[in-house]
């Protein structure tokens, strides 16, 4: 089969079982009693199983370059779709402040852990460790948040940190409210979780070797094309809702998604089957994707929100990731 059908053909099907993968999810976490955040995290993880198996498969056949372009690609890609274009087309995005603090200091920290290990700076399963200790806290927070009385943090802290996260319910609860599901929903998730697996597998092999007939580097198949194609629902979700005025949920998408990608699809397998030895582009696509998190979430705080400006600074940035990578 030619490689570049074979590609279009399984990334339909990967895009098309992983939507139903999320709506099935959904409600089964509607019917076990999730909250609204953790929720978001449950449909974000499910909505990234597409880039997370494709970053998985390239791992596993020695594809490191891919493996790494794929996820942090995908990451650098997200900023820009879901958060530079949704300020495009919506005119501004509102952000509460309190809530880019949360989720923002936390992607942050799990974006300059990532960078050093793909600098080799620390090993994989320090990262591995450092990444745990602050995102099973954050899950925790969100899916209890009476937890946050027992932490032993100080009143005021504890209310602030309570605070956000109402906020970040507040929005997340227009956005997400599906039915309770039952057991037949747990079984389609299950087959759309397998079909979503196989079909992501052909999909990165016959991009590796699209690429090959074509001439273009790993890093590029896995940064710029799997990147963008695996990541495509979670940018046209973000458009429809910063439309909507709903910011909190467009930046809870990104971020966690970005979290999510990174956990999973990187540090996870890279602690299991090695990382390689990463080439200077691969130190470009992290160091790409802290740089504009850390840029994205400062304006975004400065002006409590994300513009048209601002919008279409994050994207030239990506437009620049694509140049250099590609050159």
């Amino acid at each position: 089969m030619n490689p570049t059908f074979e590609f279009v053909l399984a990334a339909v099907v990967t895009l098309g079982a992983s939507a139903l993968l999320v709506t099935r999810l959904e409600r089964v976490g509607a019917r076990l009693g999730f909250t609204e955040a953790l929720l978001g995290l449950m449909t974000a993880l499910a909505a990234n199983a597409p880039e997370i198996t494709s970053a998985i498969a390239a791992l596993a056949r020695g594809q490191h370059e891919i493996g790494i372009g794929v996820v942090l690609g995908s990451n650098v890609f997200n900023l820009a779709a879901l958060l530079g274009l949704g300020a495009l087309v919506a005119g501004r995005i509102n952000l509460h402040r309190r809530v880019i603090v949360l989720v923002g200091g936390v992607s942050v920290w799990i974006a300059a852990v990532s960078l050093g290990t793909v600098t080799a700076s620390l090993p994989v399963v320090a990262s591995l460790i450092l990444v745990l200790a602050v995102f099973i806290p954050y899950v925790i927070v969100s899916g209890w948040p009476e937890v946050v009385n027992h932490l032993g943090a100080s009143e005021q802290a504890a209310r602030w940190m309570r605070a956000a996260i109402k906020d970040e319910e507040a929005e997340l609860e227009a956005a997400i409210h599906p039915s309770p599901g039952d057991w037949r929903d747990g079984l389609l998730a299950g087959v759309a979780l397998v079909v979503v697996v196989l079909a992501s597998v052909v999909m990165e092999h016959a991009a590796s070797a699209m690429g090959s007939s074509l001439g273009w580097s790993s890093i590029v198949v896995g940064g710029v094309v799997l990147a963008g194609v695996t990541s495509l629902p979670n940018a046209v979700a973000a458009v429809y809702f910063a439309s909507k005025g709903r910011g909190s949920v467009v930046l809870s998408e990104a971020l966690n998604s970005n979290n999510l990608n990174a956990l999973v699809g990187y540090l996870v397998p890279a602690a299991l089957l090695g990382l390689g030895h990463p080439s200077d582009k691969s130190l470009v696509v992290a160091a790409f994707y802290v740089g504009l998190t850390v840029v994205a979430l400062a304006m975004a705080y400065v002006a409590r929100g994300l513009g048209r400006f601002t919008g279409a600074v994050i994207i030239a940035a990506y437009v620049t990731f694509v140049v250099i990578v590609a050159v």
